[in-house]
């Protein structure tokens, strides 16, 4: 079965960083590319950034770019996502996300909130 588990979100003041993390379980975890979305209050889920499978090549949400950085460890079956200079608009649950053979899988999430 597979799972994700998110962890690393907190309070943070803005101008400030932290670092999530996703922990997989249940699958060849190199296999597959994993994206971070975040779900703020009364708004749709959005794609944050993407890391891929083979090659770990990242894409990310032009609202991110420069400020955020997703890693990914093969080894230890997790992704990172490093955010630097937090804003108040990057407030939201952030969820970790995979597809296998067209499923998708969620983590649970983890609140951010940045205090401005």
């Amino acid at each position: 079965q597979v799972q994700l588990v998110e962890s690393g979100g907190g309070w943070v003041q803005a101008g400030g960083s932290l670092r999530l993390s996703c922990a997989a379980s249940g699958i060849i975890f190199r296999l597959y590319t994993v994206d971070w979305y975040r779900q703020a209050p009364g708004k749709q889920r959005d794609l944050v950034a993407r890391i891929t499978s083979v090659f770990g090549a990242t894409n990310y949400a032009d609202s991110v770019k420069g400020r955020f950085t997703i890693s990914r460890d093969n080894a230890k079956n997790t992704v990172l996502l490093h955010m630097a200079n937090l804003k108040p608009e990057d407030t939201a649950v952030y969820y970790c996300h995979l597809r296998v053979d067209s499923y998708d899988y969620w983590g649970q999430g983890t609140q951010v909130t940045v205090s401005s």
